[in-house]
């Protein structure tokens, strides 16, 4: 009963980190219109990276070096995945970019097994289809065009599938908040070595950016990735990639409460199959516990 306790509360705060991340989407947008996103990502993580350093400190000077090197690693896989998807967001549409991104649900199952010999089941296979299929009715519109974007959020998606997978093992053996602290500092890491190579460093920036940066830092990021370590000590990978893609219903229900965005029957079937998808492994899981 224990165990069945812990895999509802993982897959509850999976839930919660696809809404935050849901939420994020419109303000990473209006952001990207004052700073450029390499820039954007570096100060968002630095900051995320202080503040992990200054709570746990102690824990990080005790922390094996294998703990240190694994959130290093995580944290440079982040970065690409981070960097790409807001480098494809200036050249495509929003729905595109969350479109591609998406496709994480499909390969986490088959990464999984190249990675750790953990074989996908049929109900993974299955849900992540129509999962997929939910989150295209939702993001994309009638004509679908692939250009330099899209492709940046298309292999955005592949990192976020090789992210999840990588998390949900280290999560089980390590220190979560100190591989959380060290994916921080290597992704901000990252992006400071990149940034300048690509991009000019923004002049000045506003009060209402800098809102949003610290939005993005401690709520999507300090918080969201904290809870995302937490939770994958618990949840299956490939049910967990199904939960956080979740963000794509989330943002696009968001948008229609309080932005005014219309609902469309697209809309509605699609936020249906993802509905279903949840269900599909849900049950699944049940059975199986």
């Amino acid at each position: 009963m224990k165990s069945k306790f812990k895999h509802l509360w993982a897959d509850g705060m999976m839930l919660l980190i696809a809404l935050i991340w849901g939420s994020a989407f419109v303000v990473v947008k209006s952001t990207l219109e004052s700073i450029t996103p390499l820039y954007l990502m570096a100060i968002r993580f630095t900051i995320s990276a202080l503040v992990m350093c200054i709570f746990f400190l102690k824990r990080i000077r005790t922390s094996p070096k294998g703990t240190i090197l694994k959130g290093l690693g995580l944290g440079s896989i982040l970065a690409i995945a981070y960097g790409v998807q807001s480098i494809g967001l200036v050249y495509t549409t929003a729905g595109n970019n969350a479109f591609l991104t998406a496709i994480y649900v499909v390969l986490v199952p088959f990464f999984g097994y190249l990675i750790f010999r953990r074989r996908p089941t049929g109900r993974n296979l299955l849900a992540a289809g129509v999962c997929l299929a939910g989150v295209g009715f939702l993001s994309l519109g009638e004509g679908f065009t692939m250009n330099i974007g899209d492709a940046l959020s298309l292999l955005c998606g592949v990192f976020c599938a090789v992210h999840i997978v990588l998390l949900g093992h280290y999560a089980k053996e390590c220190d979560g908040m100190v591989i959380t602290a060290m994916q921080f500092v290597g992704t901000a890491a990252i992006f400071w070595l990149w940034a300048p190579l690509c991009e000019t460093a923004p002049q000045s920036i506003s009060m209402d950016v800098v809102w949003s940066i610290l939005y993005m830092s401690l709520i999507c990021t300090v918080l969201a990735l904290s809870m995302q370590t937490i939770g994958q000590k618990y949840a299956d990978p490939s049910r967990a990639s199904l939960l956080l893609s979740c963000e794509a219903l989330f943002g696009t229900v968001l948008g229609i409460v309080l932005l005014g965005e219309p609902f469309t029957p697209r809309i509605g079937l699609g936020a249906g199959l993802i509905f279903c998808a949840v269900l599909i492994s849900e049950l699944g899981g049940k059975k199986a516990e």
